[in-house]
């Protein structure tokens, strides 16, 4: 394998809109689960929504934290100075920040704290206005997502990128838009099909999983994809959607433990004979 696998443990919104939840999110994920990066989410809802979407019921009213669907967003919302401790904190326990970011606005914010990387979700991948943003003014890795997107759709993003001669810093995730996703919709070879297809134009290949478990993000490291990004809750039965699509701290753990371990084991042997079988064959060999 070329490079060490990259654990994200994505908190997006699962702090429910609470700070305190966030920093007990960030420490647990740091010192129990092992990961690399904590990724949150950024949207300015007003910009992001149409009216009509803003002042919408919630579709799922048991999981709104507000009396429309704006107000659910708003509420779930970290400002700016918020997420400037959020990514103090990441630093304070050895993690890498990092947030997607859903409109204009919260890109200008979150490249003003200059992160390590930002990722555009799949439901973005297409704002080019959004992406020459981040292309012209952000110097960071560009992580994108490419639910929902078409093989079309798939070239352009990444010709833009070509373009704008930011490729050499542009990760991309496959990943099936669905929460949470059966195995027969996670599609794994996705990742094979990406690595061919543009391997050798970008930075690298991850993958992004709502499913459940940890086996198909083993499999996935296995098929190439270095960075392994999967939400993440401290209580899977807790109020909002993306929950049930999450894996808990001993998940998490177990996944970071699993990947590092599996990854030291995809070798060819350097010899014949390992160190570690000569004394065996010295005792069991028959010749």
């Amino acid at each position: 394998m070329e490079s060490k696998p990259v654990v994200i443990a994505e908190i997006g919104c699962n702090h429910k809109g609470e700070m305190e939840i966030a920093h007990e999110m960030i420490k647990v994920a740091s010192i129990f689960c092992k990961v690399d990066v904590v990724k949150f989410q950024k949207r300015n809802p007003r910009e992001l929504l149409t009216d009509e979407e803003y002042n919408a019921p919630h579709p799922d009213p048991p999981n709104s934290y507000g009396k429309t669907y704006g107000e659910h967003r708003e509420y779930l919302e970290f400002d700016l100075d918020q997420h400037r401790k959020l990514k103090s904190w990441c630093e304070e326990y050895g993690l890498i920040y990092s947030t997607s970011v859903w409109d204009l606005t919260s890109a200008r914010e979150i490249i003003s704290l200059n992160p390590k990387m930002i990722k555009v979700p799949s439901a973005c991948n297409l704002r080019f206005d959004m992406l020459e943003l981040l292309c012209r003014e952000y110097q960071g890795e560009i992580h994108l997502s490419l639910g929902m997107t078409t093989r079309e759709e798939e070239k352009k993003i990444v010709e833009f990128f070509v373009d704008m001669k930011r490729n050499p810093d542009l990760v991309l995730y496959a990943c099936t838009s669905g929460y949470p996703v059966a195995f027969e919709d996670i599609c794994l070879y996705e990742i094979v099909r990406l690595k061919e297809q543009y391997g050798q134009i970008v930075k690298g290949v991850g993958f992004s999983g709502h499913h459940l478990g940890i086996a198909a993000d083993i499999a996935a490291m296995t098929l190439g994809a270095m960075w392994i990004e999967r939400h993440y809750t401290l209580d899977r039965t807790w109020k909002g959607t993306d929950h049930a699509a999450s894996i808990e701290p001993d998940g998490l753990r177990r996944l970071s433990r699993d990947l590092r371990n599996v990854y030291k084991a995809l070798s060819y042997k350097p010899q014949d004979i390992l160190d570690v079988e000569m004394v065996q064959r010295k005792k069991l060999k028959r010749l």
